[in-house]
């Protein structure tokens, strides 16, 4: 690794390499001047034969960004990386004079490719004499230089940038050079003792369990309070397991004991309704879950399986169920409650409707109550739904042999 002063000196070694270089691969160049100016000011009071090399840009080197040094930083210390750079210059090349008559130019060019094409990569004795209190020789990595390739387009920008007059010239890109991070390594104890046993790491082949598919009452798109999932898949137990509920909108998962299911490899899952669980009402909110499995082997830690969405529908009553074309007032209540910040619509028929007013009365084993507004109804019968974080609530009944929409959620508007 190297200090603050690795960019100066690759550049100042750069230009020392040209300058002892290129007069012994062309003898007619004993007067060659290399410049370090930008290229709108390069020329100005020089009429020898001149190659000037400019940094134009430095960019971050992806391959080092993120990587730890080696010998710096051993497995369980963090450490911030150098900073790896990729530097871009430009060789500009002039001939003696304005005219060029023997193109000079094409030759200090054709001299300083062939320099950095035999000596691509930057000596440690050269650098450490280039500039004084640099230490980039000393970096892990080598400074190495090789063709930028740009097309018509990328130069014609460049020298616009420059604002100055094209002259033959070829971008080179030197990587990598590695600045140290001033921040200090955190270098944590040795350990003693893994764990207060000191019992080490558990492996055990196809321990956890694995979900492989959720089935819901009557095929439907969401599970209502008081009614029973069922979860396949492999590595099932009853024993010691819960079925672990997740929701963004709660600030800790559910879990649930299962009973072993009607088939081999199935679990049964029942959510409780108020009827089963005082708290039923306020432990859970509308919207989607995830579902895992939760086990504890005896003698292994908790595994935990892959987890599967489940849509939780809420449930609703509609007053009144009967109204007269035009404006219509509905009162809605939602069980379970509905949390802060969730989203609520009321779809009267396939019109969308935004709530009046949304209130979670203070006892916690009462529902959600909303009041709505529906504008510009005409006459007929309107399904009423809820939706809530995007579950809707399921507006038919399956008790009949043919499922049917259920009249308490039908609204008839004369």
């Amino acid at each position: 690794m190297s200090n603050v002063l690795a960019i100066a000196a690759t550049t100042r070694t750069l230009r020392n390499l040209l300058l002892a270089r290129m007069p012994l691969l062309d003898g007619d160049l004993s007067d060659l001047e290399v410049t370090l100016q930008p290229p709108d000011v390069a020329r100005k009071g020089i009429s020898k034969a001149q190659l000037n090399v400019f940094l134009y840009q430095v960019v971050y080197n992806a391959a080092w960004r993120n990587q730890d040094m080696p010998g710096r930083v051993r497995p369980g210390e963090s450490a911030t990386p150098a900073l790896a750079l990729n530097l871009h210059y430009l060789i500009t090349a002039w001939g003696r004079g304005e005219s060029d008559s023997d193109a000079i130019s094409h030759r200090v060019l054709a001299a300083a490719m062939s320099t950095l094409h035999d000596r691509p990569v930057l000596d440690g004795n050269d650098i450490r004499n280039a500039l004084p209190d640099n230490d980039l020789a000393d970096q892990i990595e080598r400074v190495r230089f090789a063709p930028l390739p740009q097309s018509v387009d990328e130069l014609s920008k460049l020298w616009t940038a420059f604002q100055t007059n094209y002259r033959v010239s070829s971008a080179y890109e030197a990587t990598v050079v590695l600045i140290d991070s001033q921040s200090p390594v955190r270098a944590s104890l040795p350990v003693l003792r893994r764990g207060s046993q000191d019992r080490g790491v558990f492996t055990q082949a196809s321990a956890a369990p694995s979900l492989q598919s959720l089935a819901l009452p009557h095929f439907q798109v969401g599970v209502q309070l008081g009614e029973d999932i069922v979860l396949t898949g492999s590595q099932l137990s009853a024993a010691g397991a819960l079925a672990r509920f997740t929701s963004l909108r709660l600030d800790q998962p559910i879990d649930i004991a299962p009973v072993a299911g009607d088939q081999p490899n199935t679990l049964r899952v029942h959510l409780a309704d108020a009827a089963d669980d005082a708290q039923a009402m306020s432990r859970w909110v509308p919207g989607v879950y995830t579902v895992a499995l939760v086990t504890q082997p005896a003698g292994l830690p908790p595994m935990l399986s892959n987890e599967l969405p489940l849509v939780l529908a809420p449930i609703i009553t509609v007053s009144p169920l009967t109204g007269t074309a035009g404006t219509i007032a509905l009162n809605i209540t939602c069980t379970p409650r509905i949390g802060a910040g969730q989203r609520v619509f009321l779809l009267f028929g396939d019109a969308l409707v935004s709530p009046q007013n949304l209130t979670n009365p203070a006892d916690t084993t009462k529902p959600t109550t909303l009041t709505f507004q529906v504008p510009d109804v005409a006459k007929g019968t309107y399904t009423v739904r809820l939706r809530v974080d995007g579950a809707d609530s399921i507006p038919v009944d399956f008790s009949g042999a043919v499922p049917a929409f259920r009249a308490d959620q039908q609204v008839v508007v004369s």
